[in-house]
């Protein structure tokens, strides 16, 4: 799911505005429904969608942006491989036909109660909800990185506003430092963090400047990104563009003004300064602050995810409460390829449920992330949620570099995502 995220210190929540039906009609706020679906990024759109082909006739959306975003895209246009109108379009385009969109934005889930506050102060009833609101953006979470975000040498790809300001920085350098980060937790797509780092690597060596520019990459993890094969592939790019790459690492504080981030090694306990020319940060994330104040999270998670069965996606205290994407408690990566898997899933049982059955499709932990290694190949990973390899194809290798990952990944899932996947029909 994409969360409608402004850069750092100028976010704006839109103005709730009247329930709007799919085909223009305005509705009453205060309203029941079937079926009440927070959040309208891909999980909740997709989601939304195939519950309707699936017979489901009173579906509501609550959404309050006017605009959809598709992150995969966010990496491209950091990467110069993309423009930033291919990644938007008007909500209001890829909302399914026939489900209400109530463009308002959830405060508050009574579980107990069946019920879902907004922030203009309509409440809805439900007979089942999904929440699927995405993460937020915690970039106080480090003590300087918004300041960093907003001064003339940082950016982040994580941020649609922010992802043209990338390129811009990353194509203009010619000589200097530039440090790419990555945070503990969990984040939405893990892999984008690396991706215009080699999109601009590659951009760098056809300019003849590579050898001028110091990269260092921090991660919080042992290696690169943690699936056998992999790490082996992703290694061998590292060695190819000399990017440094400080693995057990972690990013505690950034000072906008001398242009330095502070880098904790965990392993060692030892913190040291690092000068940048560029930063180019991914920020600390979790469930939105009004999901962990709620009843839906498990009892310690701080980080404020739903409490579900990680097969069924149904909620384990609350059997008309669902979940799915970035805010549910599950182990998987968090990425559009295992949101895939769980809307077929979830839509399945939810039907089932409603149907006077039990759940029985299941969600079996998958995910994956395309790394764009240069500007026409791709590393593609897919792997469970114990980042053990879990191909599609098993005798096709497309851990390995290949062109053909490339035109799939960038030629051809956009259009997959438009036309298909928040159809419901893949």
């Amino acid at each position: 799911m994409v969360t409608e995220s402004g850069p750092p210190r100028s976010s704006t929540l839109p103005v709730p505005l009247p329930a709007i039906a799919a085909g223009g009609a305005a509705v009453d706020g205060n309203k029941h429904h079937e079926v009440v679906v927070i959040g309208g990024g891909n999980a909740g759109i997709s989601l939304a969608a195939r519950l309707r082909r699936y017979g489901v006739r009173d579906v509501a959306v609550v959404e309050p942006s006017g605009r959809h975003l598709f992150q995969p895209l966010f990496s491209h246009i950091g990467g110069g491989t993309a423009e930033a109108s291919e990644a938007v379009r008007p909500q209001a385009s890829v909302m399914p036909q026939g489900v209400t969109w109530i463009q308002d934005s959830a405060v508050d889930v009574k579980p107990a109660a069946s019920t879902v506050a907004l922030a203009s102060g309509s409440q809805l009833t439900y007979g089942h909800v999904v929440v699927c609101p995405g993460l937020q953006l915690d970039w106080d979470k480090v003590p300087g990185l918004a300041e960093a975000m907003d001064s003339p040498h940082g950016s982040s790809n994580y941020v649609y506003e922010l992802a043209s300001k990338t390129w811009a920085l990353l194509s203009g350098l010619r000589s200097g430092t530039v440090v790419f980060t990555m945070p503990s937790g969990p984040v939405k797509c893990g892999g984008a963090a690396q991706k215009p780092m080699y999109l601009a690597c590659d951009y760098w060596r056809q300019q003849g400047v590579l050898n001028q520019i110091r990269l260092v990459m921090v991660v919080p993890t042992p290696t690169v990104y943690g699936v056998p094969g992999v790490d082996e592939e992703l290694n061998r790019k590292i060695a190819e563009y000399g990017i440094e790459l400080r693995c057990n690492s972690e990013v505690t504080a950034v000072d906008a003004g001398t242009r330095t981030v502070q880098v904790l090694d965990s392993a060692t306990g030892r913190s040291d300064s690092l000068a940048y020319d560029v930063l180019h940060a991914v920020p600390p994330q979790s469930a939105p602050d009004w999901l962990k104040a709620t009843d839906l999270p498990a009892a310690g998670d701080h980080g404020g995810f739903v409490e579900v069965n990680a097969e069924t996606l149904r909620h384990v205290r609350y059997p008309n409460v669902w979940s799915l994407g970035d805010a549910a408690g599950t182990k998987n990566s968090k990425a559009g390829a295992a949101l895939r898997k769980q809307t077929s899933a979830l839509a399945k049982n939810l039907k089932a449920v409603l149907n006077g059955g039990t759940p029985k499709a299941k969600y079996n932990g998958y995910s994956a992330c395309p790394f764009t290694v240069s500007r026409s190949t791709v590393v593609f990973a897919e792997f469970d949620d114990q980042y053990r390899p879990m191909p599609t194809i098993p005798k096709v290798k497309v851990s390995k570099e290949r062109h053909s990952t490339w035109i799939l990944e960038r030629d051809l899932f956009p259009g997959i995502y438009w036309n298909l996947i928040l159809k419901g029909r893949a």
